[in-house]
């Protein structure tokens, strides 16, 4: 079995008082947060931020300090099988608008309940209950 490793951000904005999640839906259709592979020598948080500038075109963002999960899974591709982990991070967008890459089919900003309901996958979704979590803490404290 071949390994690989990803990382990736969870996106959010505040709009008019009320945070929303950017998910995009790749072209199986599975709707996710911007991802990818690591390149070189890359360090987690650097792919994270290449990626989200590459898949959202978003480039007026911050990561936000203290928080990262990761889930795996399984897939054929090839005649391989590959063991996939995903590294995800939090980082907030000061920009309005995404514009998707061609390895997107769509794009979405969604509230806390419309994202959880959207994701298709498991793990990020149980990340995002997380990161949401996460985010509440952190304001109030602000």
């Amino acid at each position: 079995m071949k390994e690989a490793t990803s990382a990736g951000a969870i996106l959010f904005r505040d709009t008019r008082g009320r945070r929303e999640y950017l998910l995009l839906k790749s072209r199986p259709g599975d709707w996710e947060f911007p991802k990818g592979g690591v390149e070189g020598k890359e360090e987690l948080q650097q792919t994270a931020i290449r990626e989200v500038k590459e898949e959202a075109g978003i480039a007026d963002f911050r990561l936000i300090d203290g928080f990262r999960e990761e889930y795996d899974y399984v897939f054929e591709a090839g005649g391989d099988t590959i063991h996939k982990t995903v590294h995800l991070f939090i980082a907030r967008s000061f920009e309005a608008s995404a514009e998707l890459s061609h390895e997107h089919r769509d794009h979405q900003w969604r509230d806390y309940e419309q994202a959880i309901n959207t994701i298709t996958q498991d793990g990020p979704r149980e990340i995002l209950r997380k990161a949401d979590k996460f985010l509440d803490d952190k304001f109030a404290e602000e």
